[in-house]
């Protein structure tokens, strides 16, 4: 039930009994992150310590962790798998004073803080914030809670989006069902694993992404480099791959409107193993297979996503490419300390436009653009390429075959030696001549080198962006992998006047 709260956006929620408050913990963990202060309020009995319970457990993923009143103690602390928290009982304070003595500069940094009484702060909570109130509902039965939570400022759309992925897991017949975060990728989108004694299913929280800032011709990044606004082109591609017996995940529910999805669950194996995680060559063969085999087929550009609604996939055009390349200039260079002046920046577009000629002339397909080992599973119990789980292609586009191929082969998460990747290069070859003589094997390696180099250099920038845009620095640790990919594909004799470029204005990230 929407309620209204100034500056923020309220809703009621009736808990009966201890199983209600479980699930609205895990709707509210579900929304959680790194940095957030949940406020707690209503009167000692009202609920609040039995939802601090569920909830630090289901982050904790361990329901038998003591999760002790931190009415003494004032603060306690927890290290979880996803952010640190802090819960915090301001009961015993009674001024400014002891409150800023209650040391929370020397928590981590960006935990999570859960707040109980926070009107004992009262002035110095920031604009952004969720806060619960519980209350207890005597005109009903005694174990029954009335609660109402508010999100306030940068909080209130994700308040909004609690309450609808409440209402859509309800509506789907799984609103009874665990929920578990799933490790999620370096977009904005949330995965979430559901289990039921009926079946599992996976929940794809994707509101529609806001254009960003005009960039080029007034146009922002995202519409230049064709990255999906919404879960349209997800729902479209899933569709398409399955119809040529691709293993797509089904889907089972969707909101168009408002980017919820309910799909299959393809499970968690990848296509690599171990710790540090390595390239399985029998998994990577059989991705390397699909790719050989989906890249003969006559594919439409025009997918039925709806009786009412077609999608279309953009087309991989030179300015997407471009723009890519130069997010190495705008994020990887400035986090070098090392910018590039304007008559440079010329340079590097304009060897870039020249090797990206024979890019525009190779024959077009579907590219699936996220084609590596995080977006791969692997599904023993199929067969053939059927045991490679297509999860994550809602950027495709129409685009040159070998960006799929050095997407995979030079995954900037794992380490493939070069002798792998060009034994897989070769099988993907072999595969392509077995269906057409002739298939032109020199331009396709000069595609396939140009675009590794393009896809390299784009990825520098984007984890330099992570790190110092989005505070996501664990990205930095895939550097020296990327550089060294970058190096080896800059080696192709066509490539050789934007290798020099490199050598005289990029230098080599940290660790090298």
């Amino acid at each position: 039930m929407l309620l209204t709260a100034p500056g923020g956006a309220s809703f009621a929620v009736t808990l009966p009994n201890e199983e209600a408050t479980r699930r609205f913990a895990t709707d509210i963990a579900g929304a959680l992150e790194a940095g957030d202060l949940i406020t707690l309020s209503g009167d000692l009995g009202a609920g609040k310590t039995t939802f601090v319970r569920a909830l630090i457990r289901h982050l904790a993923g361990d329901d038998t962790i003591e999760v002790p009143s931190p009415t003494f103690t004032l603060v306690q602390s927890y290290e979880l798998p996803r952010f640190s928290l802090a819960h915090a009982d301001l009961y015993r304070v009674n001024n400014a004073v002891e409150l800023a003595e209650l040391g929370f500069d020397d928590l981590p940094d960006r935990a999570v803080i859960l707040m109980e009484w926070p009107d004992r702060a009262a002035g110095s909570l920031p604009a952004d914030r969720l806060d619960i109130a519980f209350t207890l509902a005597p005109a009903l039965e005694s174990d029954i809670r009335q609660v109402r939570y508010t999100g306030y400022g940068a909080f209130a759309p994700r308040a909004e989006r609690i309450a609808l992925i409440r209402a859509f897991l309800d509506e789907s017949g799984l609103g009874q069902a665990q929920r578990q975060r799933m490790q999620g990728d370096a977009s904005t989108r949330i995965f979430e694993r559901l289990t039921s004694s009926r079946r599992s299913a996976v929940l794809m929280n994707a509101p529609r992404r806001p254009d960003g800032p005009p960039v080029r011709d007034g146009k922002p990044y995202s519409a230049i480099a064709h990255l999906a606004e919404d879960i349209v082109p997800y729902i479209a591609l899933a569709a398409g791959l399955r119809r040529i017996d691709l293993s797509a995940p089904e889907i089972l529910h969707a909101d168009l409107d408002h980017g919820v999805i309910l799909m299959e669950d393809l499970g968690d194996e990848h296509i690599v193993a171990g710790d540090p995680p390595a390239a399985v060559e029998i998994r990577y063969a059989a991705a390397v297979d699909l790719l050989a085999s989906l890249h003969v087929r006559d594919l439409p550009s025009r997918l039925p996503v709806t009786t009412a609604l077609d999608y279309r996939l953009p087309r991989y055009d030179t300015g997407a490419f471009l723009i890519e390349a130069e997010l190495l200039l705008d994020w990887y260079l400035i986090n070098a300390g090392a910018p590039v002046g304007a008559a440079e920046r010329a340079d590097f577009v304009a060897l870039w436009g020249n090797a990206l000629g024979p890019v525009m002339e190779a024959p077009m397909t579907w590219v699936l653009r996220d084609y590596h080992s995080p977006n791969l599973l692997w599904l023993p119990a199929r067969e053939g390429i059927g045991r490679i789980g297509l999860v994550d292609f809602q950027d495709a586009l129409v685009g040159p075959a070998a960006y799929d191929v050095a997407s995979l082969l030079q995954d900037a998460r794992v380490d493939v030696p070069e002798t792998l990747e060009m034994n897989l290069l070769g099988r993907y070859v072999r595969s392509r001549l077995s269906h057409d003589r002739g298939f032109d094997t020199g331009a396709f390696t000069l595609v396939y080198a140009t675009l590794a180099a393009q896809r390299a250099t784009k990825i520098l920038g984007i984890f330099a962006r992570l790190q110092r845009r989005d505070g996501k620095p664990q990205y930095l640790r895939h550097m020296p992998r990327l550089w060294n990919y970058l190096q080896r594909s800059l080696a192709h004799p066509a490539l050789a006047a934007l290798k020099a470029w490199y050598a005289v204005n990029v230098p080599p990230p940290d660790g090298l």
